[in-house]
């Protein structure tokens, strides 16, 4: 949402504060609420508790303009924010109790920082005058800001009402400027309750958006002008900064193929004949003679034994500079926004673009023989294509580490920006369905399916409650082989068949969804979950399909990336 100096001044007027005309009396909760508002934020994932009481009776007075959605646990605050965050470019908010909750919501915390992801947690804290004196008041843990740095882009705390309007402001202009990553901000309990003649502020402002220094964009534009066989290598930077738009322009100019990171899957269509994934990508990197890498870490092209070799010259553009030559040390690096940095590079391309032929027919025939292989490792694949026939192209595909989702990492068709979401390499167990969940949120009227193992769905599966009392229509499917898959097929391959600790007793999911009031289905064949999904995204409603799954091949060795 854009938000005008009107609407935050009628936002304020509303929430019992004015923007421009002085200072108002107002609780601190009431002040961190408008603030909230005044930076465009409409929906809050929370989970009250005593520290959070004055937030969430200001809340309260703000409930026809402010939706709450409470969860069964903290960790689904953060997830459903970054779910929600991920799939509209939006921030997304989440409220939790300070010491165990924060702690809770800390695995989904740190997907939100490995993905890019503008997610802004509000904490409660203990008694300001407390803080950090070590006496053990209730969820007191030490050093609180500081731990949350380890997973936060910024982090602080604000101790008078007078001072939640700025807190709030800089939270934000930290969410629009270089890398989007989650940031935190606490407020104690007695700051929240306490009344004091607030002065709210405009929101912050819009995105920064730098074009890069211009010596290395024609340096950049000199090597890609003049390369003969350019490959670019795209990841959730390109997404993070809605550069998809830039990113075909400057492929098609190149007739370079675009390989896309997981966390850049869908930044080119896949049915655009550029577009690659990392299968393809490795394969067309052999004969690479300039390589763009843009808003991604690079770490498989440079630490892989198929990766970068010694002669392959490779611009590197990120807006974060620490970034640029972490894993390899690039011929020219650009700090710069990908949205920017790709229109002022192509321009420059211009300038030096050589004659080439059209590589249609090549990446049409690699994306083919990709394809087939793909669709060889099954039944991981003939699920997941299952899944892609009933999808619209606006579906929302959120993955996880199972079976079905590696498989989808490597080779599930991707055909829209935002439409297809992983936990990133921090690879966090059990964040898919609450993601999901977030997805759906943000995305009415939008399908939205998560794809679990057993293993996964464990981690969250209490948030069939938040689910269905929210009225939350994702579909969330759960394919059940009785263990953390993964581990067990480690272990029998590698450890010659010592299994430990992987097998898993699981309850009949029927039975669970319906006891939290989800509509549920069973199904056993790929062609029977394509019906199942047919029907659901028809009806529009919570719902679980459980799919009993064996064994199943490695999609790495099987795809040659292991």
């Amino acid at each position: 949402m854009v938000q005008t100096q009107e609407m935050v001044d009628v936002v304020a007027e509303e929430a019992g504060g004015q923007a421009a005309a002085g200072p108002r009396t107002m609780t601190g909760g009431q002040a961190l609420v408008a603030a909230l508002e005044g930076e465009g934020i409409e929906t809050i994932f929370g989970l009250p508790g005593v520290q959070l009481d004055g937030a969430f009776d200001a809340l309260y007075d703000a409930r026809d303009r402010v939706r709450v959605l409470h969860t069964r646990h903290e960790q689904a605050t953060a997830y459903m924010a970054d779910g929600f965050a991920r799939t509209t470019g939006r921030v997304g908010t989440c409220l939790v109790v300070p010491g165990p909750g924060l702690l809770n919501a800390s695995a989904a915390l740190s997907t939100a920082y490995a993905c890019n992801s503008p997610v802004l947690c509000v904490t409660g804290q203990i008694q300001s005058d407390l803080i950090d004196v070590g006496r053990g008041l209730l969820h007191e843990i030490p050093n609180q800001l500081g731990m949350v740095r380890s997973v936060t882009k910024h982090a602080a705390r604000a101790t008078t009402p007078e001072a939640i309007p700025a807190l709030v402001r800089e939270a934000f202009t930290h969410l629009r400027t270089g890398r989007t990553r989650p940031v935190e901000i606490e407020i104690p309990p007695d700051t929240l309750f306490a009344s004091a003649d607030v002065e709210l502020l405009p929101p912050a402002p819009p995105r920064e958006r730098p074009s890069g220094d211009p010596d290395a964009l024609e340096q950049a534009a000199k090597l890609l002008g003049t390369a003969e066989r350019p490959l670019i290598w795209a990841g959730g930077g390109v997404l993070a900064a809605e550069a998809w738009d830039e990113l075909l322009a400057l492929a098609e100019l190149l007739q370079a193929p675009v390989a896309t990171t997981w966390n850049g899957r869908g930044a080119i269509s896949d049915r655009h004949y550029l577009a690659q994934t990392v299968v393809g990508g490795k394969q067309l990197l052999a004969g690479a003679d300039v390589v763009l890498a843009v808003g991604t870490r690079f770490v498989d092209p440079a630490t892989s034994p198929w990766g970068v070799k010694p002669g392959q010259r490779v611009v590197q553009m990120d807006v974060d500079p620490e970034e640029i030559g972490r894993n390899h040390p690039p011929t020219v690096g650009i700090e710069a926004d990908a949205k920017a940095g790709l229109t002022a590079l192509a321009e420059r391309v211009n300038a030096h673009n050589r004659r080439r032929p059209s590589r249609e027919a090549e990446l049409t025939d690699l994306q083919r023989g990709v394809a087939e292989r793909a669709r060889s490792v099954g039944p991981q694949a003939e699920y997941a294509l299952a899944i892609r026939r009933e999808l619209p192209d606006e579906g929302i595909f959120v993955s996880e580490m199972t079976q079905v989702g590696y498989w989808a990492n490597l080779a599930f068709p991707v055909y829209r920006p935002r439409t297809y979401i992983g936990p990133g390499y921090q690879g966090t167990l059990g964040f898919g369905f609450p993601t999901g969940l977030g997805a759906a949120v943000g995305n009415p009227g939008t399908p939205v399916v998560s794809v679990n193992g057993d293993g996964g769905f464990g981690f969250c599966l209490n948030e069939l409650a938040t689910m269905a009392q929210h009225r939350i229509p994702l579909v969330a499917l759960v394919f059940d082989d009785g263990a953390y898959g993964n581990v067990r097929r480690i272990q029998q391959e590698q450890m010659g068949g010592r299994t430990i600790a992987s097998d898993l007793r699981n309850p009949d999911y029927l039975k669970l969804a319906d006891a939290f009031g989800v509509a549920a289905r069973r199904v056993e064949t790929p062609d029977a979950l394509a019906l199942a999904l047919r029907e659901s995204f028809k009806a529009a409603e919570p719902t679980l399909i459980a799919i009993p799954i064996g064994p199943v091949p490695n999609p790495w060795t099987a795809l040659g990336l292991r």
